[in-house]
């Protein structure tokens, strides 16, 4: 009977050491899978390449990722059509684990900015007219996937890209600006951890005189169709649809910036646009190019932290 006491006794210690030990197995994993980093949120964006926009304002009410409020952030009016060539503007931060999301919502005020005053998003002509922009619903969903990564710098940088979201109706005597679709709306706008992104930026020499307006697009190696891209696409008749992001060659020597590219292999393609009587631009053809150091247009590969100069010289427009 003591014999039968002792192993009892014995077998009810092993079993308490188990579970102390699964117990604490646990708590180890529960420990790793909660460490979170704080992680900053900014906005930017990819220029509009119409000329009779002169700003586009949006009155943020709201962001969220994964249904958490960004901490620190407060109700903004901003122009995005001022944050180009690696400008942002924070917005907010949050503790986040270090995994993938796709979830960030922007809460727009579409009547309102934060002064009260009306409307809370709209396009400032060139002349300083305000022409009121709107969406089907006022939550747009951004479903662009980013990384948190197991470090103290985790920026997210939210890249609002003009061109595919305003679109603009033409009638006989004026111009309407609006968002376009929801679908095309989320489509539009990217999401990039800054600390694993690099630039591509340079100068464009135009000698030739070929455009009153020069855009750089850069593409991920290959995914560049001519016949696709220039032709419009979607509800909204969006071009240059699949870029990554773009630049506007400006000043008087044509430099430019493609800001925040995650890492890949790219292709560049320059697009030469026209102005017509009225002022207004047209995309005119696109342009044939060579590099002034060698560089290799259609194959440039980024890295972390690597900022690539890609000059050209323009040598003509493409038949």
């Amino acid at each position: 009977m003591k014999s039968m006491k002792n192993y009892l006794k014995n077998a009810g210690l092993m079993l308490f050491a188990v579970m102390a030990m699964v117990s604490c197995e646990k708590s180890d994993d529960s420990s790793m899978e909660g460490e979170s980093y704080n992680t900053s949120f900014e906005i930017t964006d990819a220029p509009v390449d119409n000329a009779d926009v002169k700003a586009v304002f949006v009155t943020i009410a709201n962001v969220s990722v994964d249904g958490k409020a960004l901490e620190g952030f407060s109700a903004t009016t901003v122009n995005l059509a001022a944050l180009v060539n690696g400008k942002t503007k924070a917005l907010g931060n949050l503790d986040l684990q270090a995994k993938s999301y796709s979830n960030i919502v922007f809460e727009l005020d579409f009547d309102k900015d934060v002064q009260g005053n009306s409307p809370g998003c709209y396009v400032e002509r060139a002349d300083g007219t305000k022409d009121a922009i709107a969406a089907s619903s006022n939550k747009i969903k951004v479903t662009d996937t980013f990384e948190i990564l197991a470090q103290a710098n985790n920026k997210i940088v939210v890249d609002f890209d003009l061109r595919k979201i305003i679109k603009e109706e033409k009638s006989t005597l004026s111009s309407d600006y609006d968002f376009v679709t929801m679908a095309e709306l989320s489509a539009g706008i990217r999401t990039v951890n800054a600390a694993v992104t690099g630039k591509i930026s340079g100068m464009v020499n135009d000698s030739k005189n070929t455009s009153d307006k020069i855009i750089v697009y850069a593409y991920e190696k290959g995914k560049f169709n001519a016949d696709v891209e220039t032709k419009g696409k979607g509800e909204s008749n969006v071009t240059f649809a699949n870029a990554v992001t773009s630049s506007e060659a400006k000043g008087l020597n044509g430099s430019y910036s493609l800001e925040f590219l995650k890492e890949g292999e790219y292709e560049l393609v320059f697009a030469s646009y026209k102005e017509d009587a009225q002022g207004e631009l047209s995309f005119n053809s696109m342009l044939e190019v060579e590099s002034t150091t060698g560089l290799n247009l259609g194959a440039i590969n980024i890295t972390s932290a690597l900022n690539i100069t890609a000059s050209v010289s323009v040598t003509g427009t493409v038949q």
